[in-house]
C-alpha cells in the first residue's frame, strides 16, 4: 500500500455496526485516500465515517500507557523551545540590534553567529525529540556543545542558562540509551528489518490440508478464516494492556508492538513499552534461532531483568505456538504439530521447534472459537527473572473481531496457577494486526482501531 497515494479497499456489505470508537457504515467499494500516517478520508461512495481512524506506522507504537511520559514529553519541549528563543539574545546583542541590559558586556559577531545557530538547533531539538526521538540525542548533543560553548563565552551575564544545559543533557542520554544504537529498541527494528528481507511465498490452505485434525481445530480454521486464503508467513500486532510480575505486584500499563516471522525457523519479536512507579520500562522478549531472551530496563538504562537459557527457550516455544494459535491459525496445519483430539469442544498438541516440543491444551466454544489455551511448559519466572516455578499457564481469549478475511481473538488474558491460587498477570487488547508484510501479489489484512480493511 502506498502512502500519499491512493487505494481501494474492498469490503462486504453489511448493517450498519458500531466498532470500538468508530461507527461505520460499509458498502462494497470504499475509495480511501491517505495522507501520511495520521489521517485517513473516504470519499462518499457509500461509507461514512463518524472518527476518523489513524493508522499505525510500522516500528512504531502507539501510546495509551504512558500518560506521565507524554506530559514529560510536552515539559521537554516547552524548556528546549523557550531555551532556544532566548539564545536569539546573544545574537541580538551581538549584532547591536536591540538595547539589552541583561547582557552588560559586548558580544563579539562571530560568538554571535554562534548564539543564533544554538538557537536553531536547539528548536530543531525540541521538534525531534517528538517528531523523530530516533534522532534527538545526536540534533541535542550538537545543540548542547554549542549552546554551552556560547554560555562559557559570556559566563558573567549567561551562566544560569548552563542549567538549562543540565536538563538537555539529561534528555540526550535518555534519548541515547531508549533509541540510540545500544538501546532495546533498536535492536528490536534492526531484528525485524532482518525478517522482512527474509519473507517468503505463502501457500494456500485448502479444505484438504485439514484432513487428518481433530475436528474443533477444523471447525475453529474455517470460523477463523484460515481456509482458502494464503498461510501466514509474518504479522505485525500492536497491543496495550497491563501487566506484573506476580500476583502481589502493581500492574504496570503498557504498549507493545510484536512481530512474528515464520519462514525457516518460526521467530518472535515482542517490544514492550512500560511504565512503573510513573517511569518508563523497556521489556523485549527475543527468540531468533536457538536462543530465547527477556530483557526489562528501567529508564532504558537499567537492567532489572536479563533472563535466557534451556528454560526460557523452552517456555517461549509455547508463546510461539500461542501466538500461531491466536494470531496465525492457518499455521496450525504445519507438520511441527502433532495433532490429537478428545472431543467437539477440546483438543491437545506438541509442538516442536527446534530442540523443544511442548504440550498444549486447547478448548472451544460452541461457536467454535479458541477460548482457552493451557500448557504446564511455561513455569512462571520471578521477578528478576532468574528462577522458575512450574505454574500451568492460561490464555483465555474473547471477543473475536474481523480482521479482513480473517477473524481473530482482540481481548486475551495470561494467567498461572499458582498454590495459592490462579491470577491473571497480563491483560491485553489487540489493537492493530497487518499479516504477510513485505509479500507482493499477496492480500494482506489489516486492522485499525475497530475497522478492518482488506488491502490489495
Amino acid at each position: 500500500m502506498r502512502v500519499g497515494g491512493e487505494a481501494t479497499f474492498v469490503l462486504p456489505a453489511t448493517k450498519p455496526r458500531r466498532g470500538r470508537g468508530l461507527a461505520y457504515a460499509t458498502h462494497e467499494n470504499v475509495n480511501v485516500r491517505f495522507h501520511g500516517f495520521r489521517s485517513l478520508h473516504a470519499r462518499q461512495t457509500g461509507t461514512s465515517w463518524s472518527k476518523t481512524p489513524r493508522p499505525l506506522a510500522p516500528g512504531s507504537v502507539q501510546r495509551h500507557a504512558r500518560d506521565g511520559g507524554a506530559r514529560m514529553r510536552w515539559v521537554v519541549l516547552i524548556v528546549l523551545s523557550l531555551h532556544g528563543l532566548i539564545h536569539l539574545l546573544g545574537f541580538a546583542r551581538a549584532f547591536d540590534l536591540a538595547e539589552l541590559t541583561q547582557v552588560s558586556r559586548p558580544i563579539v559577531r562571530a560568538m554571535g553567529l554562534a548564539w543564533i545557530g544554538a538557537s536553531v538547533l536547539m528548536l530543531c531539538a525540541s521538534v525531534t525529540f517528538i517528531a523523530a526521538p530516533r534522532w534527538f540525542w545526536v540534533v541535542g548533543a550538537c545543540a548542547l556543545v554549542l549552546s554551552q560553548s556560547a554560555i562559557f563565552a559570556s559566563w558573567s551575564d549567561t551562566k544560569f542558562g548552563t542549567f538549562a544545559n543540565i536538563f538537555l543533557l539529561l534528555a540526550v542520554v535518555y534519548r541515547f540509551a531508549s533509541h540510540g544504537p545500544p538501546s532495546l529498541r533498536e535492536e528490536f527494528s534492526e531484528t525485524i528489518r532482518a525478517g522482512l528481507a527474509t519473507a517468503a511465498t505463502p501457500r494456500l490452505v485448502r479444505e484438504d490440508d485439514l484432513r487428518g485434525l481433530p475436528e474443533p481445530v477444523r471447525r475453529y480454521l474455517r470460523v477463523t478464516g484460515s481456509v482458502g486464503q494464503p498461510q501466514v508467513v509474518n504479522f505485525r500486532a500492536t497491543w496495550r494492556g497491563r501487566i506484573r510480575s506476580n500476583a502481589a505486584a502493581p500492574w504496570m500499563k503498557f504498549d507493545a508492538e510484536q512481530y512474528n516471522f515464520y519462514a525457516g525457523t518460526p521467530s518472535r519479536l515482542f517490544f514492550m513499552d512500560a511504565t512503573m512507579k510513573g517511569l518508563p520500562v523497556d521489556v523485549f522478549h527475543r527468540f531468533i534461532g536457538a536462543a530465547a531472551t527477556f530483557r526489562v530496563r528501567l529508564l532504558s538504562l537499567f537492567t532489572m531483568v536479563r533472563a535466557k537459557g534451556a528454560v526460557m527457550n523452552r517456555a517461549e516455544t509455547v508463546t510461539v505456538f500461542n501466538d500461531l494459535c491466536v494470531l496465525a491459525p492457518s499455521r496450525m496445519v504445519d507438520p511441527a504439530i502433532e495433532w490429537h483430539g478428545v472431543d467437539m469442544h477440546t483438543a491437545w498438541a506438541h509442538y516442536t521447534r527446534g530442540a523443544d516440543t511442548i504440550r498444549a491444551d486447547l478448548t472451544f466454544n460452541d461457536a467454535g472459537e479458541l477460548v482457552d489455551f493451557a500448557s504446564d511448559d511455561r513455569p512462571s519466572a520471578s521477578a528478576d527473572g532468574t528462577t522458575f516455578t512450574p505454574q500451568r499457564w492460561t490464555t483465555p481469549l474473547t471477543q473475536y473481531r474481523s480482521f479482513g478475511m480473517r477473524r481473530v481473538s482482540t481481548v486475551d488474558e495470561a494467567r498461572y496457577d499458582a498454590p495459592t491460587g490462579s491470577y491473571a498477570y497480563g491483560q491485553f487488547e489487540l489493537l492493530s494486526v497487518d499479516y504477510n508484510l513485505g509479500v507482493t501479489g499477496v492480500e494482506r489484512s489489516r486492522h485499525f482501531y475497530g475497522a478492518s480493511f482488506r488491502i490489495r
